[in-house]
């Protein structure tokens, strides 16, 4: 019997949605026999741990910082460390010998190459995203590399296709499912009571079960700003709050039965718009970056999704947001193309 196939998952460093993503991929994979290695750093480190990987941590890129946040760091920080990730990089997937990486990483990207493995890339991240000339015609020269050195680029997305970039491969959204014995109880005071339930990984979130219902479901990236305001203002009109990261919660390894859970979530970031997606729950999205603002211009006319740029207008939307309907998780669409292109 031959060995089983070696992945290597590689996520970008700027946000933990990044790493959850990839986590859902690393799944996907591992669910058809795969062994899997990931990579990546930055605030999403903690979520690869809590779902029992011990990821290698290459030197941490964040341009939103010094670009979109103008701290001017670019060319003196930015710049080398972009190549000392891609030094890193390759030499980890040298160490590791993957059959082949799958990546949202521009660096990971150009590191495959040069460490002669072959490259799948999954992002959204698309030139129509972007008002900024500079992104807008950086992210169109990245896309454009990338479909050229890749096997296939995997495109995730719910809205219509008429701006996808040429080369892509439209897929579903992605969204981490948690094993049963993963998902905890969510405590009176909002934190969360590990379960013992050990059955047996299953195909949807699993463990939903195991989470109460909740009302509203507050999920902020590293970005967000105002949420106090935004908890006050939504308990205010009668709405039960259930913040992530807030007081009293405790990280958990999937988001996803959370969001199943919930009667509307409001997030500011793109992997909790794939998962409200995946779970069929209405969604209301706060835009902060460049990036986030770009992924709400695409969903306002999406069924089931609202956007929403100031506080009185997200109370507003909670109220309005009708469920969308369910899509299938793409993960499976990518281990099952990438595994069968491997053979």
């Amino acid at each position: 019997m031959s060995d089983p196939e070696h992945i290597a998952v590689v996520h970008y460093p700027e946000g933990a949605g990044h790493a959850t993503r990839m986590l859902a991929v690393a799944r996907g994979f591992e669910r058809r026999g795969a062994t899997v290695a990931i990579a990546g750093g930055g605030p999403g480190t903690h979520f690869v741990e809590l779902n029992g990987y011990d990821p290698y941590e290459p030197t941490a890129v964040d341009f939103i910082d010094s670009y979109q946040y103008g701290d001017g760091t670019v060319l003196g920080d930015s710049v080398p460390n972009a190549a000392r990730r891609v030094r890193d990089v390759v030499c980890w997937l040298r160490r590791e010998d993957p059959d082949a990486v799958v990546t949202d990483d521009m660096f990971a990207a150009m590191a495959a190459p040069l460490a002669d493995v072959p490259l799948y890339v999954l992002t959204h991240n698309a030139p129509v995203l972007y008002d900024d000339p500079l992104e807008r015609v950086a992210t169109d020269g990245l896309t454009r590399l990338q479909v050229g050195l890749s096997r296939t680029f995997f495109f995730p997305a719910v809205w219509a296709t008429d701006h996808d970039p040429a080369g892509v491969e439209r897929i579903g959204p992605v969204a981490l499912p948690a094993d049963v014995g993963d998902v905890g109880t969510v405590a009176a005071d909002g934190g969360t009571e590990a379960t013992t339930d050990d059955a047996s990984d299953v195909d949807s979130s699993s463990g939903t079960d195991a989470v109460p219902d909740l009302d509203v479901l507050l999920v902020p990236s590293a970005y967000s700003s105002d949420q106090t305001d935004l908890v006050a203002r939504l308990e205010a009109a009668g709405r039960d709050v259930t913040s992530v990261g807030g007081e009293g919660w405790e990280p958990v390894p999937s988001l996803l039965p959370y969001v199943e859970r919930a009667n509307v979530v409001v997030c500011s970031g793109y992997s909790t718009v794939m998962e409200a997606a995946v779970a069929g729950t209405a969604c209301v999205v706060r835009p902060f970056t460049d990036e986030q603002h770009g992924v709400g211009r695409l969903l306002d006319t999406v069924e089931g999704f609202r956007v929403a740029h100031s506080l009185r207008g997200v109370v507003r939307a909670v109220g309005s947001t009708p469920d969308p309907t369910p899509f299938e998780n793409g993960i499976h669409v990518v281990a099952e193309r990438v595994l069968a292109d491997l053979h």
